[in-house]
């Protein structure tokens, strides 16, 4: 067991700012009114919006959702991609003393339904046309909504629904309903308290049917700012990205606590196809990616290089090595000598300084990853390249967990626990936390939140183990584990995520029947880099699924799948695989809106391919049901080859 001394940072925060986000906005209106707050892209210009904007679009939408009946405990549902209005949205609920439950900009309407329904939220902001579509949709079916507000109206000029109003029409009720009450809105932040129920955060779902709500005071919110506060400091000048949904426990604490906490400058992108074009020209200081996107920007990467010309393919053959060499000499604890310096100085000037400008971290001081443990190839190789990348551990219902301070980063942990946590591992292997930070409780679930909750411990559900260092290691989720013949358990994750690290494969899922003593392997290729890689080779093709069946692909990606096989423990290799006709989708079932797998979903609807794997058969008739946003039902049926590696 380790148990740290508790911190005293979330009380002199909130000695000097205020004890809710609220009070913390008001803060720093009154500090540093003309300060930036934020700063969002619009027409390709970057606009700006000061701590004083900040504080009256709030405060204004606050007064609006008043006149139109918000009371303290009601809901303020909000969906859209990140954006200033989405921020503002939050904290006018809460400074009436009411609650913000985000959702995901990709959920159907049947999703949002269940969500809206089950957290009674009785209004709801969302950003567009698309969003106000799928409200209508339902509008029938979630009897708690008394109005939509939409903060972009393109499109929605001749929409006459009277559960609609724009944001700027809410803000106008707010100025309207000041001159009759004022000092309303004052008065109603003042009256916050660290303890009320601030958000409702709806888990990911990878274990059930269905997300639940995990309920959330600022009290625990403040706990997850001040532990990413505690490992690194911000400053006011700090540029920092909003990328992460903001309906994500990791977005709260990042975009909403540590940015109110530290007064720092948040940006937004103007669209997700712009993103890697704005990063670059806001050169953030803050970087904060799922291990899914450091995944994804290592994969795009390489396969740029692979496009390069011959000169600079052979830098990056040439010089790669250096940084890795160094790279690994750091995360192990271990001095740089002079040549070696040398060496990674001329390679930083020739390479990677302009890589990391490429992709937006030439001013880079902290990264993040959360979410998943990243793949090691891929940790090893932003850190060759110069970019401070640290894994933390935490969750939606546990809070921030454990992080390492830069200069004790090691490859493969996810640091210490913070100060003021406490963490056992239990017999069977599981982590368990507790500390200020923990969730209160699933809404309206209190079986599932005493399956969690005991004797003031959360059960995270993660494998884990101490080094002898101090520092936590993640493995799995503990029904993740699979479990072969010789009862030796095998964490997927490990594997997926170094599979994922080749530019030529989007997804990979592993699996294994108990009755065989070896894993396989469901591969999703990169559309993208295959497609561009088959037309180098002279290979036609008409769709994803024709390519992914080609025989020359399969050649690629077993040639992938051989090579981590070396590196891997002989009861870890992979003995077959196919390649999935499609590509998994959140829309289907198939993964969580943050693009992780849902296991238990996959084995059902693939269990006649998952079986011929294990039967020994050369191919299958795969059919699947595909479900559309209009509610139409189609089946696909496709041939999938099934192709074993040799020498596993």
């Amino acid at each position: 067991m380790v148990v740290l001394e508790t911190s005293a940072e979330l009380t002199k925060v909130v000695r000097e700012k205020g004890d809710t986000f609220p009070k913390m906005l008001k803060f720093n209106y009154e500090h540093y009114a003309k300060e930036i707050a934020m700063r969002y892209k619009k027409f390709g210009i970057w606009q700006t919006y000061s701590w004083e904007d900040y504080y009256l679009n709030v405060k204004y939408l606050a007064l609006g959702l008043l006149s139109l009946g918000f009371k303290r405990g009601d809901k303020l549902a909000i969906i859209g991609d990140n954006s200033p209005e989405w921020y503002f949205g939050e904290l006018a609920a809460q400074a009436n003393g009411g609650v913000s439950v985000g959702m995901y900009s990709d959920l159907t309407p049947p999703e949002i339904e269940y969500i809206v329904n089950h957290s009674e939220a009785k209004f709801a902001l969302v950003e567009d046309q698309e969003q106000v579509d799928k409200f209508l949709q339902i509008k029938g079916k979630i009897p708690f909504l008394k109005a939509v507000i939409y903060w972009d109206p393109k499109g929605l000029g001749n929409y006459d629904d009277a559960i609609l109003l724009s944001l700027k029409e809410l803000q106008e009720l707010g100025k309207q309903y000041e001159s009759q009450m004022p000092g309303v809105f004052e008065a109603n932040v003042e009256r916050g308290s660290a303890d009320d129920v601030c958000a409702i955060v709806y888990t990911s779902g990878t274990t059930g049917t269905v997300p639940k709500g995990a309920v959330h005071s600022y009290k625990t919110m403040m706990a997850g700012g001040i532990a990413h506060l505690h490992l690194d400091p911000w400053r006011r000048e700090d540029n920092v990205v909003s990328y992460l949904p903001p309906a994500w426990m990791a977005e709260q604490w990042y975009g909403i606590c540590c940015h109110l906490m530290a007064a720092s400058v948040l940006n937004f992108p103007e669209e997700p196809e712009t993103v890697q074009n704005d990063i670059r020209e806001i050169g953030p200081r803050m970087v904060f990616y799922s291990a899914r996107l450091w995944e994804s920007l290592a994969a795009a990467v390489h396969a740029r290089i692979l496009d390069a010309t011959f000169i600079k393919r052979l830098a990056f053959r040439l010089l790669m090595p250096i940084g890795y060499k160094v790279a690994d000499l750091r995360l192990n604890g271990k001095k740089v000598n002079v040549w070696w310096r040398l060496a990674y100085t001329v390679a930083n000037l020739l390479m990677f300084k302009p890589l990391r400008d490429r992709i937006g971290l030439r001013n880079a001081r902290i990264c993040y990853t959360s979410g998943a443990m990243l793949s090691p190839d891929a940790f090893r190789f932003f850190h060759a390249i110069g970019v401070p990348l640290k894994s933390l551990y935490g969750s939606t219902e546990g809070g921030v967990v454990s992080g390492p301070r830069t200069e004790d980063i090691k490859l493969g942990t996810v640091g210490p626990p913070i100060r003021g946590v406490e963490v056992r591992i239990t017999e069977t292997g599981e982590i368990i936390v507790r500390q200020q930070g923990l969730f209160l409780g699933y809404y309206k679930d209190p079986c599932a939140t005493a399956n969690v909750l005991k004797d003031g411990w959360f059960y995270t559900g993660d494998a884990g183990f101490f080094r002898e260092d101090g520092h936590l290691v993640f493995t799995e989720r503990v029904k993740d584990l699979l479990e072969l013949r010789n009862g030796e358990k095998l964490p997927p994750q490990y594997i997926e995520s170094r599979l994922k690290f080749s530019p030529y494969i989007k997804d990979a899922w592993l699996l294994v029947d108990k009755a065989k003593s070896y894993p396989c392997a469901v591969i999703v290729i990169d559309y993208e880099n295959v497609a561009k890689w088959a037309e180098q080779k002279g290979i036609a093709y008409t769709t994803f699924t024709d390519l992914s069946q080609k025989a020359e692909v399969y050649e690629l990606i077993k040639k992938i799948i051989a090579a981590l096989n070396k590196d891997l423990p002989q009861t870890y290799r992979i003995r077959k695989f196919v390649n999935l006709h499609k590509e998994l989708d959140p829309d289907e079932a198939e993964l969580t809106r943050t693009r992780k797998l849902k296991r238990r979903f996959l084995e059902k609807k693939y269990a006649t391919l998952v079986n011929a794997i294990y039967a020994d058969k050369k191919e299958v008739l795969v059919e699947a049901e595909v479900k559309y946003r209009d509610g139409r039902v189609g089946v696909t049926k496709t041939s999938v080859r099934i192709v074993d590696v040799g020498g596993a």
